[in-house]
């Protein structure tokens, strides 16, 4: 009798655990994603440049100083929401921006952006999709804080609203400004002591 009602309540408790699982699901945020390439650096690429334009973008042009690498296609419903709070952002001159056009049909990301505006340093083309996906992407818009030295520190899922970037991205970018600034402090105060031997003499 005890076995027979397990074998009934079996599938009704398997059934309302998933529905928990994916309620709680439901209620994260997603652009709390976590990614294995926070603390590490940006992936090694080489993109030419999206048709019409004659600069692409590599993994060389994220080294000297923090860039934001915005991955995007004119395709893209949510980058269509995000691209004003892009536009202020370049206007501004908070911040270099380089764009990943992401699997866009040849021509369609530069007059995307004919339309719309350029918000970006440099732009690459990544029509079949390698290197977004070596970024660890889930879908666009997604947007990386990369410091000076190329590591990825942040990863934002989805469009960046006027809230996301006021309370979310600028600080990350500030607290790595601030970094640098001590660290370009302390090579300083230590740039004319005499360490080596003989110093003194």
């Amino acid at each position: 009798m005890i076995m027979r009602r397990l074998i009934f309540i079996a599938p009704f408790a398997a059934f309302t655990a998933l529905v928990i699982y994916f309620g709680l699901g439901l209620q994260r945020d997603p652009s709390l994603i976590p990614t294995v390439l926070i603390d590490q650096p940006a992936p090694v690429f080489d993109l030419p440049a999206i048709e019409g334009y004659t600069e692409g973008f590599s993994s060389d042009d994220l080294k000297g100083e923090i860039t934001l690498v915005n991955i995007f296609g004119s395709w893209c419903v949510g980058c269509r929401v995000e691209h004003p709070v892009l536009m202020e952002i370049a206007e501004r001159g908070d911040i270099p921006i380089m764009g990943i056009d992401w699997k866009d049909p040849p021509g369609a990301g530069a007059a995307w952006l004919q339309r719309f505006g350029d918000p970006y340093t440099r732009i690459g083309d990544d029509f079949a999709g390698r290197v977004a996906i070596d970024f660890g992407i889930t879908g666009a818009p997604e947007t990386f804080v990369v410091d000076a030295k190329g590591r990825i520190r942040y990863k934002q899922v989805g469009p960046i609203t006027p809230q996301i970037w006021r309370e979310d991205i600028a600080p990350v970018i500030q607290e790595l400004r601030n970094e640098s600034a001590e660290n370009d402090l302390a090579g300083s105060d230590g740039a004319g002591d005499d360490v080596g031997p003989g110093a003194g003499g």
